[in-house]
């Protein structure tokens, strides 16, 4: 177990930091959702870990698990930061060169930072994939050769809410050998000691997730919040969108980046490594989902769920999840964060939440 900190030690004003504990538990006494879990850190070391209401039957405790939805797709981007560091990898390699069936129906020219950046140009799930078939991973891959371009690669910022994690997916099996699941498991959540994160469910710790609660009927066109409720898609491998982690997992892994890639005592990719990953790539309004967005490889930056940045607003990076959560770091002011709620909702009132709580955390540094 990770010792809490003292707020002083970090200059944090223990106040202002009751003040974001009152705020958390008042978005769940409002209804805003009905359970969730909040951690932060600072200069690496961990301030807050807390939790509350209701999962999905049973009060949530230290150990729920929430569903990341695209929470998951930097922590999936950072097993490409670790082949890239190894050498088995390069960010503008072709797709096809690591997958050689993948270079079909205009997907010849994808490379792996187009994958990392939404430039793939193939941003649309598969109709002929339903959520049934996840399991498959043969299904799963055969998809994803098949799936056409509707962008040319590499030329238009689209979002890939479900592609995108597929495709690193299977670049990390062919290169490494070793299945997703594995690959996450034995390379980031053991040794950053993410005890309650994973990307395929092992059989048998269902209890342990909170599904998830719609919480406005017209917010959720796609199905999402039923479909990432489904025990059998917590155990499939979908990493652009079905992790499952508590808040102080997914604030820990935010807190190795903000420190470079290390935290107490454990270096899981180098500092340069981990500076070029949330390095600036490409800024515009995405075709996909309809707002200005900026990008590094595999995080987004300067998102308004992350708060406003007293410095750089691109020195904030991290990613948000489909109607529930946030994860960011910030290196100009040494937090690093993990909002996860259960509640679904649209942008506008889920945006408005999470950028509530990070925002009285940001103002609760000295």
């Amino acid at each position: 177990m990770v010792t809490i900190t003292k707020p002083d030690a970090v200059a944090m004003d223990g106040q202002k930091l009751d003040q974001v504990k009152q705020l958390f538990h008042q978005q769940i006494d409002e209804g805003i959702h009905p359970g969730a879990g909040l951690a932060v850190y600072r200069y690496g070391n961990l301030v807050l870990d807390i939790h509350g209401g209701i999962g999905k039957d049973k009060p949530v405790d230290a150990k729920t698990m929430f569903v990341l939805m695209s929470s998951t797709k930097p922590l999936t981007a950072s097993c490409l930061y670790m082949l890239k560091e190894r050498g088995k990898i390069a960010y503008d390699d072709l797709v096809s060169k690591h997958w050689p069936e993948f270079a079909q129906n205009g997907k010849e020219s994808v490379t792996i930072r187009h994958i990392l950046t939404h430039r793939g140009g193939f941003p649309e799930t598969p109709a002929s994939l339903p959520w049934t078939d996840w399991p498959d991973w043969s299904k799963v891959t055969q998809a994803m050769e098949q799936a056409p371009t509707i962008y040319t690669p590499g030329e238009t910022l689209a979002y890939h809410p479900i592609n995108y994690g597929w495709v690193i997916a299977e670049i990390v099996r062919r290169v490494d050998g070793r299945t997703f699941d594995r690959f996450l498991a034995e390379e980031l959540a053991t040794p950053l000691g993410l005890t309650n994160t994973y990307v395929g469910l092992p059989k048998g710790l269902e209890g342990n997730v909170s599904t998830m609660h719609l919480m406005e009927e017209d917010a959720d066109a796609s199905g999402y919040s039923a479909t990432f409720s489904e025990p059998s898609v917590w155990g499939s491998i979908v990493p652009g969108a079905n992790g499952l982690a508590t808040a102080g997992d997914l604030a820990r892994f935010y807190a190795m980046m903000e420190r470079k890639g290390s935290l107490d005592g454990t270096t899981l990719i180098q500092s340069a490594t981990a500076e070029e990953a949330v390095e600036f790539q490409v800024e515009g309004v995405d075709k996909s989902i309809g707002t200005f967005a900026q990008r590094s490889l595999g995080m987004a930056l300067g998102d308004e769920r992350m708060g406003k940045s007293s410095g750089d607003p691109l020195k904030t990076f991290g990613h948000g999840g489909a109607g529930t959560s946030i994860g960011w770091a910030d290196f100009d002011s040494g937090l690093a964060v993990g909002y996860i709620t259960n509640g679904f909702r649209g942008a506008i009132t889920n945006n408005a939440r999470l950028a509530a709580i990070s925002q009285a955390v940001r103002d609760a540094c000295i």
